[in-house]
């Protein structure tokens, strides 16, 4: 339903331990509308101990990597460098979920496609 991730230019990327243990899986066909020669290619890397998935790597953003926020262990980054700024693909929220208070919301799926118009509401009364 939805994940906190976030953006690393993979030149600061460094594996610490246990890259050895990264088991990958790609799909081709992604929801996103940014289109790029080959396809929209997005490679998962899972840990082979226990399945989670550490980050990401899509081929419309050659360069980077969408980390996952839990797989960060200072949790002084998460108050601090990686905390979001941006709730992404608002128009499928499920109901009960009103969003994260003073981040901007991106409404239409294509964010990715141009950065289309976003859209940014307050805390709702």
């Amino acid at each position: 339903m939805f994940a906190s991730n976030f953006t690393v230019d993979d030149k600061y990327l460094k594996h610490v331990r246990g890259q050895e243990n990264l088991q990958t899986y790609s799909q081709s066909d992604t929801i996103f509308a940014k289109t790029v020669p080959g396809g929209n290619t997005m490679t998962n890397y899972f840990c082979k101990t226990c399945g989670s998935l550490m980050y990401r790597v899509g081929a419309a953003w050659p360069g980077f990597s969408i980390m996952r926020i839990g797989s960060v262990d200072d949790f002084s980054l998460h108050e601090t460098k990686l905390k979001p700024t941006m709730e992404q693909f608002t128009k499928h929220r499920v109901g009960w979920l009103h969003g994260a208070r003073e981040l901007q919301q991106a409404y239409d799926d294509n964010l990715h496609k141009d950065w289309p118009k976003v859209i940014v509401k307050g805390p709702e009364a």
